[in-house]
């Protein structure tokens, strides 16, 4: 059977040739009806509109899209951007940025349009888990889904992600070696619409100190803070408000874990003479600091993906579809043996 047309799609829908090409580059001039009618014509014919006479020679856009559930000047969708784009750009790719997909509408609504609307050759997606529901029309027509930190890798054709459990499991796990008794996870609240891979930290502590527990006497908590901006600030109250200060502290990200460093010496804690603490990610300013933390690398992880996504694109299988990288821990000066106070 021949691919489906312009014309095809517009008989279809019952509209003209000029409405279809109106609905795909300037759908704010169309009717919300008549956009649904084309669009369902679309889908139901395969049809998809190629960006330029290249697309059409080559039968790519040269496009690929990013999702991600943050904004992108967040450190790690910046690193991920950059190691994409040291391939994609030399391959000749364009990226899509799509950020803030945090709910379950905005990704079926980019799933269901994407395949007609913004043709892409792949699609990456950063630190979140989707439906395998939401990605069949593009399964259908052979756009590759790669992701990057996933917590699953369901739906996706390939992938590649730090551990994050286990990551946050060393973290624990080094300071009770260390002789910390007191210890408490801070973390932000998880989102209600999406998994997202960060949550795995705090399962990582928890076993961590659930199987101390039989050789230690343990006194651990996870303290939970509402997600936003003023996380940090949110996890210094927390921290103050408890009746006994606690020996170590594992944060879910540097980004926690720094700023509470600075604050908490304003109240009289300061590390490592008076507590412990490590960070998750090894970002920036981490090591100006003397943070001890988990290193991940998301800029490698960026370039992997989309050395992932050219083989797929191309048909071809990547040596390793699914890879999962384990997490470093870097001693620095933010903890020490624990040393009773009297």
């Amino acid at each position: 059977m021949d691919k489906a047309g312009i014309r095809e799609v517009a008989k279809a829908a019952g509209v003209s040739i000029s409405t279809v090409s109106r609905a795909f580059a300037h759908p704010e001039i169309v009717s919300e009806q008549t956009r649904r009618k084309v669009m369902a014509a679309a889908d139901a014919l395969d049809f998809n509109i190629s960006r330029s006479a290249a697309a059409l020679k080559y039968g790519q856009t040269f496009r690929v899209a990013l999702l991600m559930n943050e904004e992108i000047t967040s450190w790690f969708n910046t690193q991920v951007f950059a190691g994409i784009n040291s391939v994609m750009h030399d391959a000749g790719y364009d990226i899509s940025i799509f950020q803030h997909i945090d709910t379950a509408d905005m990704r079926r609504s980019f799933f269901k349009d994407l395949p007609v609307r913004r043709n892409v050759d792949a699609v990456f997606v950063a630190s979140f888990a989707i439906d395998r529901a939401e990605v069949e029309q593009l399964q259908r027509i052979h756009v590759p889904i790669v992701g990057i930190n996933t917590p699953s890798v369901d739906g996706f054709d390939a992938s590649i992600s730090i551990d994050d459990e286990n990551g946050m499991y060393t973290a624990a796990q080094h300071l009770i070696n260390l002789g910390h008794r007191r210890i408490v996870y801070v973390c932000s609240a998880a989102s209600e619409t999406m998994d997202s891979s960060i949550d795995a930290r705090g399962r990582g502590f928890t076993r961590a100190c659930q199987n101390a527990e039989t050789t230690h006497d343990l006194d651990w908590q996870v303290l939970t803070v509402p997600r936003g901006r003023t996380f940090a600030d949110s996890a210094l109250s927390a921290l103050l408000a408890l009746d006994r200060f606690p020996d170590a502290i594992c944060c879910q990200m540097d980004m926690m874990a720094i700023p509470l460093v600075l604050k908490l010496e304003r109240y009289g804690h300061r590390t490592p003479r008076d507590y412990s603490i490590v960070g998750f990610d090894d970002s920036p300013y981490a090591d100006t600091i003397n943070l001890t933390t988990m290193r991940q690398d998301p800029y490698a992880m960026g370039r992997k993906a989309a050395l992932k996504a050219i083989d797929l694109i191309n048909d071809r299988t990547p040596e390793t579809p699914h890879e999962i990288v384990q997490p470093e821990l870097i001693l620095r000066e933010t903890d020490a043996l624990y040393t009773p106070q009297d």
